[in-house]
């Protein structure tokens, strides 16, 4: 430890009860920000996770131009047959992989038809744990059942219809014909989204293409075993199965209400930064100046020993410094705890608007974080204390020494 950090640590002893203030300050300002951050962060790694899990997948690989047309020419873009991507499963980082064909038309039941938006898949890889699909009356569909359906809980509720109920589906095939099948409904879903499950119905994969007469997919959708490797296979893929036959796209460059939530939050998340630094600056550089007019005659006394304007300032600048260090690890440790805590009382949070469930509240906390704290801890400390610290070292010598006399 340098001698000009002892002088600093000296200096903030000497003056125990101003600098635990400024400490303390500092310590629940950087514990608000790091809350406010954890808390962000664990709604939409919650957040981030169902939706891969319910709509996206972590990657998905269609038709150049699928995404903007598809659904006014679904026809134009269908996917070789399921042969063409076994290769898929043997790839790393890929925890499993199916075919998607989406389908419109109408569904009855006794009296009542609705109109549907739906999907055929593959129920032995495909949709396969309660983050993507809560089945809340009846079961899940099972790699056999090809004449069942699962309807999301608002049709269901519209049509009025139960599990084990008989209903018909029926949709307008490519070449311009209607074709139908009778099922039965093996379960009723809910997911994520309201507006989905008001409209939703699912098949297997082989029903849908016998309903549409094709052979193939529209989406094929791949399941990593971590999001954070999805660039990564991604580009593996796009190496596999690359431009003009194929596109590939991840769930980032999907999901685009998840990308506007998420910028909406980043920028609420900014002005609390904002007011952070803002009570940090106010308080430390008040704190600072009544340091430095309580130690003018010492300074003069300094200065008139040889200590040079620039080794004053610094020393200043350090003991703002080590404020804000000390202060944002208290802080850090006092939003660990608070986390803890959160944790131990298991405190569920309403769903956000749109969505149907709601998550169990979290900080999650990261490097990131903790480094931005600490960062804005100390930085704002040293920020707030440059002005005093340079009126200190632009004193007059007799005039400081005369100060307290």
């Amino acid at each position: 430890m340098s001698a000009l950090t002892k002088l600093a640590l000296r200096n903030l002893l000497r003056h125990r009860r101003r600098a635990l203030i400024a400490i303390f300050s500092v310590a629940f300002g950087t514990a608000a920000l790091a809350v406010a951050s954890g808390f962000i962060a664990g709604m939409f790694a919650d957040f981030r996770e169902a939706t891969i899990e319910s709509q996206y997948a972590h990657i998905q690989i269609t038709r150049p131009g699928y995404h903007e047309n598809g659904l006014a020419d679904p026809e134009r873009y269908l996917l070789p047959n399921d042969a063409a991507a076994q290769s898929l499963s043997a790839l790393p980082h890929v925890r499993a992989w199916g075919p998607r064909l989406g389908l419109t038309g109408l569904v009855s039941h006794g009296e009542s038809t609705l109109s549907f938006v739906g999907e055929g898949f593959d129920p032995a890889h495909d949709l396969t744990g309660d983050r993507s699909l809560k089945i809340i009356r009846g079961r899940r569909l099972g790699a056999t059942d090809y004449d069942q359906v699962l309807l999301g809980k608002g049709l269901a509720m519209l049509m009025g219809v139960q599990a084990g109920d008989a209903v018909v589906v029926l949709v307008d095939t490519p070449a311009s014909g209607l074709n139908a099948i009778d099922a039965k409904v093996a379960g009723v879903f809910e997911s994520m989204s309201k507006a989905y499950d008001d409209s939703a119905l699912l098949v297997h994969i082989q029903a849908a293409r016998k309903l549409l007469k094709v052979d193939g997919a529209h989406r094929w959708l791949v399941y990593l075993d971590k999001t954070d490797n999805t660039s990564r296979v991604a580009e593996t893929l796009r190496a596999h199965f690359g431009a003009p036959q194929f596109e590939v796209r991840t769930w980032d460059q999907l999901a685009e209400f998840y990308r506007r939530a998420v910028d909406l939050f980043q920028q609420q998340l900014a002005v609390v930064r904002f007011i952070v630094v803002a009570i940090i600056l106010l308080g430390i550089s008040n704190t600072m100046m009544m340091s430095v007019m309580e130690r003018t005659g010492e300074i003069g006394m300094a200065m008139a020993l040889g200590v040079r304007p620039r080794i004053l300032l610094g020393q200043f600048l350090l003991e703002g410094a080590l404020i804000g260090l000390i202060g944002s690890l208290a802080g850090l440790t006092l939003a660990l705890m608070i986390g803890w805590g959160i944790d131990v009382l298991h405190i569920n949070m309403p769903p956000p608007p749109g969505l149907t469930r709601g998550y169990l509240a979290h900080l999650l906390f990261t490097s990131t974080t903790a480094v931005e704290a600490v960062l804005i801890g100390v930085g704002s400390t040293t920020l707030a204390s440059f002005y005093p610290a340079w009126r200190a070292s632009r004193m007059i010598i007799v005039d400081a020494i005369r100060h307290n006399k």
